[in-house]
């Protein structure tokens, strides 16, 4: 069994990708700021702090528990398999969470780290450390850059009507058993990506992944879902695509081939 990102590593994609990223229409926005390539923390980590700081401060009740909830339960696996102070350690981290302060992203980069416990257990012990993720100032300000833009792109696309969405209970198959989308709007599945370039086919299959097991899951808040799109807050890119221009034999493939839906 597998993720959805884990599952896509297997794959050998036809020519082009199941979806070629060119298929996709881009908006770009220019905001006149650049970023630093002068960073000291893996992408990774960078992609998740902005993804749980977003739903933290775009949260109408601010529940921090809640944005950061993979990291929280990747540290109760990491306490009971090794860290006896995980639980400890990542409570004192969300605490110094605030806003976009200098404090809070350093505290954000932290607490992400235990992520890779519940999302890639066999990488955890090889991980770096909270005590080792040190973002440099260059670091943080591209942080805050990156929030900063997706939260005015929110204000363009949105409104948010789900977050973190999961597709239990048919979504999920033998194969293709964890996985879950960023962020669901009116009409529009989408995925965040903080990418030094364009847009690659795998990014277009994660995300028709997803559009694919949420219809399987037959949650209701994908009935109205007419496109996909990815936002790219270190280029400052949306990539669009109408569903409709999918063919229904890529759809099938995927299902066939990809997910493995019996």
């Amino acid at each position: 069994m597998y993720s959805a990102t884990g599952r896509i590593q297997q794959i050998k994609q036809p020519r082009g990708g199941y979806i070629q990223p060119r298929s996709f229409t881009v908006v770009n926005f220019n905001d006149g700021k650049s970023v630093s390539e002068d960073i000291n923390v893996s992408a990774a980590i960078i992609g998740l702090a902005v993804d749980y700081m977003l739903r933290y401060l775009m949260s109408e009740k601010a529940n921090i528990i809640k944005a950061f909830e993979v990291s929280c339960m990747g540290a109760i696996i990491s306490e009971k398999l090794m860290n006896n102070e995980a639980k400890k350690e990542i409570c004192g981290y969300l605490k110094n969470i605030k806003g976009l302060d200098d404090n809070s992203i350093i505290n954000a980069c932290k607490a992400v780290t235990f992520d890779v416990w519940f999302r890639n257990f066999s990488g955890a012990m090889k991980s770096r450390k909270a005590c080792d993720t040190n973002p440099n100032a260059e670091t943080i300000e591209n942080i805050r850059i990156y929030i900063q833009r997706s939260l005015k792109f929110w204000d363009l696309y949105g409104p948010i009507k789900a977050e973190g969405i999961t597709f239990e209970k048919k979504g999920y198959t033998k194969i293709v058993s964890t996985g879950d989308a960023d962020y669901l709007t009116n009409d529009t599945l989408w995925d965040i990506k903080v990418l030094k370039s364009s847009i690659q086919s795998k990014h277009t299959l994660q995300l028709l992944m997803y559009y694919i097991m949420g219809k399987h899951s037959e949650k209701s808040e994908f009935n109205d879902i007419t496109k996909i799109g990815i936002y790219n807050p270190r280029l400052n890119e949306a990539y669009i695509l109408k569903v409709s221009e999918i063919p229904e034999e890529i759809i099938k493939m995927v299902e066939k081939d990809v997910i493995c839906y019996e």
